[in-house]
């Protein structure tokens, strides 16, 4: 049941990063708390397949820290390409 935590701990890190990162409106408002979510989850996944307890802090730190590592930089590559994909198909339709 713990691993619920890392999900949120996650879906919120991502839900604030959505907000605090530029480019929020190409992007679904979904998208950064589930990533978010995810990675929090699989961390803590691989951490308990290791055999890493719920005692040891690791388990806790590394969940919580990976999302607010992850999360940003995926965004701004999101971000990125959509803006490039966005002005390719402005030239292509000939919209200025």
């Amino acid at each position: 049941m713990d691993i619920l935590l890392a999900f949120i701990f996650g879906g919120t890190a991502g839900a604030v990063l959505h907000f605090l990162m530029p480019g929020r409106t190409s992007r679904g408002t979904a998208l950064a708390p589930v990533l978010g979510a995810a990675v929090g989850g699989l961390t803590w996944m691989i951490f308990t397949w290791a055999g890493v307890t719920t005692t040891s802090p690791w388990i806790w730190i590394v969940s919580i820290l990976t999302p607010l590592a992850v999360v940003p930089v995926v965004l701004a590559i999101l971000t990125r390409s959509r803006a490039t994909h966005d002005a390719r198909e402005r030239v292509r339709l000939r919209i200025s």
